[in-house]
């Protein structure tokens, strides 16, 4: 029936004038697809020419048919993204007829001047300045690899305004994901590391880090800040790479880099990001639909700009609240389907300004059953760890806030004012 309809479609919509690549496909492409499907990116195969796109021009028509491609999981009825990647029936319409229509070239005098450009080996765009580990770190044939972290010297001798940044690993096949945090000067935070050398520290985990930078992980688009936005690298600060492996069955190799581009002038905002996170769960062991609340309060006025959710191969769906003072309660976003593959961010196209005292509220849904095809084990019950076959539950979010405003004024709480000081504002604990 699938197949019948979409002959049906190519015949109903195109009639005798059929779509050709250069003339319809290629642009619908080069807005949607090749940012990942390009030479030296994640996706499987490049899609940058005719020759390239032509073989899949059968497995392109089912993709888009059934929504699979491009990735895009938040429910379409509740907030509207900036970043949105779907693609609109007109184009969905147009690659199926093109490929049910025997997938013509058309005349190159057709292909329009492509509006984007790409820097080899970046998403973001060439960088300022790219920061890399020295040396690989030998990943093993199996075994559990702890997180490791390596700390990288800027070398910076003045603060830096980021706008956009990208971490990359060399080995996609066996890198789980690179946390890139900004360790500011006199932090006693990994004091025992050596420079350069991947690092195992003691309890405590990524605690003491000052600021999150950027990540990647399977799926990841790196973020590229509003104008007048950035995130501030204090001069002398180190950027710490935070990595996690997961053997393969072959022994393998990887190592992270960091790729930044700075801002030309002082922003107007910085950008921070926080989490909603509950460490404190258990999945029962066979439980289709578990779900697990968490949330955070804010202490100091926010603008709510990008929503993050991440779970690990249990993650089913996830939603996410913000709770206002007055106790209204606003959906501001619904995956129905999460996807452990495709690790995706969700840039509001209003962003959502929220006073002192707003509530984000994060839940996720788990399926820890047999039908989860991705489920190491669905006997076991299931808790908060790092490795992909443990659990995660984090609604991170970012945040723009005045230039000069901490990670303390947003999340320390606030004392009440003594009685008799006629202050209504109290000094943090």
């Amino acid at each position: 029936m699938r197949f019948l309809w979409l002959t049906v479609l190519t015949a109903g919509v195109w009639g005798a004038e059929q779509p050709t690549f250069y003339k319809d496909v290629q642009p619908i492409l080069e807005r949607n697809c090749v940012g990942c499907h390009r030479p030296g990116e994640a996706a499987p195969m490049s899609l940058t020419s005719y020759r390239e796109v032509r073989p899949f021009a059968a497995a392109i028509r089912q993709s888009v048919a059934q929504r699979r491609m491009p990735p895009w999981h938040a429910d379409p009825h509740v907030n509207k993204f900036a970043n949105d990647r779907s693609l609109s029936q007109k184009e969905i319409d147009t690659l199926v007829a093109w490929a049910g229509s025997g997938a013509k070239e058309g005349n190159p005098k057709d292909a329009q001047a492509l509006q984007r450009s790409f820097s080899e080996g970046w998403s973001i765009g060439k960088p300022d300045v790219v920061i890399e580990m020295p040396e690989a770190f030998k990943v093993p044939a199996s075994g559990t690899i702890d997180y490791h972290y390596v700390v990288m010297p800027t070398g910076f001798t003045e603060d830096k305004w980021v706008v956009a940044a990208e971490t990359r690993p060399l080995n996609r096949a066996v890198n789980h994901h690179i946390i890139a945090f900004i360790r500011e000067p006199g932090s006693k935070w990994l004091a025992g590391a050596i420079p350069g050398k991947a690092f195992v520290p003691g309890k405590g985990g990524e605690a003491g880090a000052t600021a999150f930078l950027t990540g990647y992980a399977p799926g990841t688009v790196p973020d590229q800040l509003k104008p007048g936005q950035a995130r501030r690298i204090k001069a002398g600060s180190d950027i710490v790479f935070q990595l996690h492996w997961t053997a393969n069955g072959k022994e393998a190799e990887d190592k992270a880099k960091l790729g930044m581009i700075f801002a030309r002038e002082t922003p107007r905002e910085e950008i921070l990001t926080l989490q909603a996170v509950n460490t404190k769960f258990e999945i029962p062991a066979g439980a289709d639909n578990h779900p697990v609340d968490a949330r955070l309060t804010l202490q100091a006025d926010a603008t709510i700009e990008t929503l993050i959710p991440h779970m690990h191969l249990r993650g089913k769906a996830f939603a996410m609240q913000v709770k206002l003072p007055g106790g209204e309660v606003k959906e501001i976003l619904r995956v129905p389907r999460y996807d452990f593959n495709w690790q995706l961010s969700y840039v509001l196209s209003e962003p959502i300004r929220l006073p002192a005292g707003s509530q984000i509220l994060a839940t996720g849904w788990f399926d820890n059953s047999a039908n989860n095809k991705f489920n190491p084990d669905p006997t076991k019950a299931v808790r908060w760890g790092d490795q992909s076959w443990e659990e995660m539950m984090i609604g991170f979010f970012n945040v723009s806030v005045p230039v000069g405003t901490t990670y303390t004024d947003l999340l320390r709480p606030r004392k009440r004012p003594q009685a008799g000081t006629g202050s209504g504002a109290g000094g943090l604990d």
